[in-house]
């Protein structure tokens, strides 16, 4: 079986971390498969959410700790990622750091189902997801202080804009264990469910945004995400731009009429979406 599993099914794409006796730690060839997944997501107007789950046990442990103390590098590679620091940083570079890259270019919901363990560039994995389901066994952390590493992937990017700075700063320094309760009161959680629930609530939740009218629900979430870097200005200009386009739409002529006639709407007779 390959490191990493991909399908479609009714518009929603699922990526599985598909190294389970290793609590699906990185690979050479996860890697890979991630960011073909990946691209493949961005680029199909046939997907409208993703999922990204572990297989087994746990969600993600991040870098293979058998290969850290094998002296191999973050993960189990038939390349040089070790020898030249030039090679150690190519090895984050050209790998582990193309998934942040590519999930920014990814405007369709994605959706983190956290299940077992989430540690270090595990964890980080789940944060830069959109929303984040954990079981109640979940387990959380950012661990790279037990190994003496920094978070390498983009974690002291995406962590303190969901905790604030000195949270953040907290749980680097400390690699504190959080249960799923308490990543959710911190904010790194977004849905706690109890375990046997976890596939049902994130295939449910994941059905009703793909249900939805696409193009609204892509332009909300570019919207959200660039908002954080702009003035009050520029993000009214922004929206009612977009307001303007979505408004030409069939998706908001149906949801119209679907009020006025009391009924669910049938979204989804119009293909258009932004590249």
């Amino acid at each position: 079986m390959p490191d990493l599993l991909f399908e479609i099914n009714n518009k929603i794409a699922t990526i599985t971390l598909n190294r389970p006796e290793a609590l699906n730690a990185f690979s050479g060839e996860m890697l890979d498969l991630w960011i073909d997944s990946l691209e493949k997501v961005r680029d199909s107007d046939e997907i409208s959410v993703l999922i990204v789950q572990g297989a087994g046990n746990g969600f993600c442990s991040g870098g293979d700790i058998k290969e850290l103390i094998a002296g191999n590098g973050f993960y189990k590679s038939d390349q040089d990622n070790i020898s030249k620091g030039i090679n150690r940083k190519n090895s984050l570079w050209k790998k582990v750091q193309r998934i942040p890259l590519l999930l920014e270019e990814i405007d369709k919901p994605v959706i983190a189902k956290v299940n077992g363990a989430a540690f270090g560039a595990g964890l980080d994995m789940a944060l830069m997801c959109d929303i984040r389901f954990a079981s109640e066994s979940a387990r959380l952390s950012e661990s790279y202080i037990k190994v003496g590493i920094v978070p390498g992937d983009g974690g002291a990017y995406f962590l303190p804009r969901l905790v604030g700075r000195d949270m953040a700063l907290h749980l680097l320094w400390t690699g504190e264990v959080l249960t799923a309760e308490a990543a959710k009161e911190r904010g790194l959680v977004t849905f706690v469910v109890p375990d046997e629930k976890l596939d049902q609530a994130v295939a449910d939740y994941a059905k009703g945004l793909a249900c939805g009218p696409q193009l609204a629900t892509q332009l909300i979430k570019r919207a959200v995400y660039q908002n954080s870097e702009m003035s009050l200005r520029s993000s009214l200009d922004y929206i009612s731009s977009k307001m303007a386009l979505v408004m030409e739409e069939e998706d908001h002529k149906e949801g119209v009429r679907a009020v006025m006639e009391k009924r669910k709407p049938n979204f989804g007779k119009n293909k258009t979406s932004i590249k």
